[in-house]
């Protein structure tokens, strides 16, 4: 059964980031934007930011219990002819600031492969990427552990991934969420990454199903239940680790991101969960779907609360007919 309302439920109320903590993590980045425009010694280089990944795709989630929830930004610089011939450099100075800095300082502050995080205490971490415009032409961000360039099209990605969630019309998104809280609270595919998450349920959605099918995409449920089964109708068609390309960015490949044996365990996974999915879907009885959808996503997937029927309380109904009612805003 599809349950849509239970769906929307299930989404606002467990899987969605809580709008105070979009606020927060808004308010905080900005504050280290800030911080490192100040620095003397990084500042003048830097020209921008960008969010990026699962914060600029809308497809951030809560995070697994008491964890910290994660978000990256892109850190525009231009080029320091002094650092040129090493790119980590960009990302030792990004480092650096933030050990000089009064307040990031004395936080969590680390050097990843591609980025400088930096955690608050039981809440969140941001990762700052730093991010240029070469003078040859090419846009890139660090790999410090190989010291060299990565190309990228971060905007070229957004953009990929809004025309896909149009096209789905504004359900991808949800079910790209949907399919990271499989992961993360269900301990299902563990070791697939985001990136490559969102590009392989993306590369489902295609125009030719929109307009052969209108319904095809009409709904979350009914978005969930094709896109998942399409996806593993295109996994088992692939029994070894086929190459996935960025959608935003030709040449470039996502294939460094998982090896064989996480690929074979995802695969592995998808087949289950798209059967689990499609008999939850086709189930003609709601409680025993509702059951079925429990099993799938956990206690979370429940009804809409209704409100209590004015029948039940014929006086209190009965009064409120009565009142005056005055002008005002309502609510």
């Amino acid at each position: 059964m599809k349950l849509d309302e239970h769906f929307n439920v299930f989404l606002k109320g467990t899987v969605n980031l809580s709008q105070f903590k979009l606020d927060l993590l808004d308010e905080r980045v900005e504050a280290v934007y800030k911080a490192l425009k100040a620095d003397d010694q990084v500042g003048p280089f830097i020209i921008g930011k960008t969010p990026q990944g699962c914060w600029a795709h809308r497809t951030i989630i809560n995070p697994v219990g008491d964890n910290e929830f994660d978000a990256d930004f892109m850190l525009d610089m231009k080029e320091n002819p002094d650092w040129s011939g090493s790119p980590k450099t960009y990302l030792d100075q990004v480092y650096g600031a933030l050990h000089r800095h009064s307040t990031y300082k004395n936080m969590p502050h680390s050097r990843k492969c591609r980025s400088v995080r930096l955690v608050y205490a039981n809440l969140m971490h941001v990762d700052i990427v730093p991010h240029l415009n070469l003078a040859d032409g090419r846009e890139v961000i660090v790999n410090r552990d190989d010291n060299q360039w990565e190309e990228t099209n971060p905007q070229g990605f957004t953009d990929w991934m809004k025309d896909k969630d149009s096209t789905a019309n504004g359900n991808l998104r949800k079910v790209i969420r949907l399919m990271k809280y499989l992961r993360d609270h269900k301990n299902s595919f563990t070791g697939t990454r985001s990136i490559l998450l969102t590009t392989l349920l993306g590369e489902q959605v295609t125009q030719v199903r929109a307009v052969s099918t209108p319904d095809y995409y009409s709904d979350v449920p009914t978005t969930l239940l094709h896109v998942v089964k399409d996806l593993n109708d295109w996994l088992q068609a692939h029994r070894t680790k086929p190459s996935i390309p960025d959608p935003s960015n030709p040449g470039v490949t996502f294939d460094h991101r998982w090896d064989q044996i996480t690929y074979s365990y995802f695969r592995e996974r998808i087949y289950a969960h798209a059967a689990e999915i499609e008999e939850a879907y086709e189930e003609p009885d709601e409680d025993r779907g509702v059951q079925m959808w429990q099993a799938i996503f956990g206690g979370g997937f429940k009804a809409p609360t209704k409100p209590l029927s004015s029948a039940k309380f014929p006086a209190a109904a009965s009064a409120a007919d009565s009142t005056v009612r005055r002008p005002g805003r309502a609510g």
